[in-house]
């Protein structure tokens, strides 16, 4: 999985080949059953469906798929998971505050994988991680080599030494920020519990945040898995640079993965609004409506509060450049298609 880093600055046109055999771990989950769906999709630029096998605590509703059962938590568990295979795409985290869950799952758990990858020769691993592992901000437009990574939980701390064991091993880490569209149980649904239960909005400019549709996220993914197989080297950092951060180029390194264009939270928050069938909310200093929040949603932490009501948008470039895709119709387009499935999952659970 250790691959050559390019020309600093340089990004090399990515060709579509064959993935060989893809395994998709979390498969089943949010990301994971977006993925399915882009890599199963007939495409010209790749006529043919890679050979798919999913890791997953359940079946797959995916025709054609291998499903194998493996727990990261337990790495025996894991072995001849990979054997075949060539293409390692793990989108299965922890994201609660647990810190041994986190610890077990997202650290340990990635390690093991790796393991096992290597164990079985795999080309190519490509992991999901998060931009939370900038911390709070707010962050305005920067690079992916311009920020320090400075989380501030136990999820975004452990996917981030899951990072470092990916980036050692020559692989691909993507870090979207927030992820919208079906499959959806926090971004969305947080938001709009809070506007149902509190008429307010913090004052102010509204922020811009780092947002894309899951299904989006996924072509992302399944054009990387197409991209020609890497060739060994000695470093293993995947960037070129020793930093340990990646410059985001070559067939390894840390990718931003959103929307180029920035979404305007008010926009998002007007959306939301109109599909809740809510008047415009009156606004309010923002450490008044932190301490109505506080007392609706205890366990929202001020770290995932200010990915809300502060700026947290990330330059983009590099991945749209590196696997020559369009980024897609953007927000309007793509909210306004999952709508219905919104409603029928806020009506429930808000």
């Amino acid at each position: 999985m250790h691959t050559p880093a390019p020309a600093a600055g340089t990004t090399a046109p990515m060709t579509r080949t064959s993935p060989g055999a893809v395994l998709v771990v979390g498969g089943t989950g949010f990301i994971g059953r977006a993925v399915l769906k882009a890599l199963t999709r007939r495409h010209p630029a790749h006529a043919y469906a890679p050979s798919l096998r999913v890791l997953s605590r359940r079946a797959p509703q995916t025709p054609g798929a291998q499903h194998v059962t493996g727990d990261l938590t337990d790495p025996p568990s894991l072995h001849g998971a990979c054997s075949g295979i060539t293409t390692v795409i793990h989108t299965a985290s922890y994201v609660g505050r647990d810190p041994q869950k986190c610890h077990d799952i997202n650290h340990t758990g990635t390690q093991a994988l790796l393991t096992e990858a290597a164990r079985h020769g795999v080309t190519r691993f490509i992991y999901v991680s998060t931009a939370s592992v900038y911390g709070t901000g707010p962050h305005h437009g920067p690079h992916e080599e311009q920020l320090r990574p400075s989380p501030h939980s136990p999820a975004s701390t452990t996917r981030l030494h899951a990072e470092e064991a990916v980036r050692a091993a020559g692989g691909i880490i993507l870090r979207p920020h927030l992820i919208y569209g079906t499959g959806d149980h926090w971004f969305v649904p947080t938001l709009a519990r809070i506007l149902r239960h509190i008429p307010t909005w913090p004052d102010g400019p509204p922020p811009k945040t780092s947002a894309i549709a899951v299904q989006d996220l996924a072509r992302i993914i399944a054009a990387l898995a197409h991209q020609p197989p890497p060739h060994p080297h000695g470093d293993g950092d995947g960037d070129g640079d020793g930093d340990g951060d990646g410059d985001g180029d070559g067939d390894g390194g840390t990718y931003h993965a959103a929307d180029p264009r920035p979404l305007p939270m008010d926009h998002l928050l007007t959306h939301l609004r109109t599909l809740l069938r809510l008047p415009p909310a009156r606004p309010t200093p923002i450490s008044e409506h932190r301490a109505h929040v506080h007392k609706l949603l205890p366990e929202l932490s001020d770290h995932q509060y200010a990915l809300l009501t502060k700026d947290h948008w990330y330059n983009t470039d590099r991945i749209w450049h590196h696997t020559q895709l369009h980024p897609g119709p953007g927000f309007e387009t793509r909210f306004t298609a999952t709508s219905p499935w919104y409603t029928q999952q806020l009506t429930h659970h808000t």
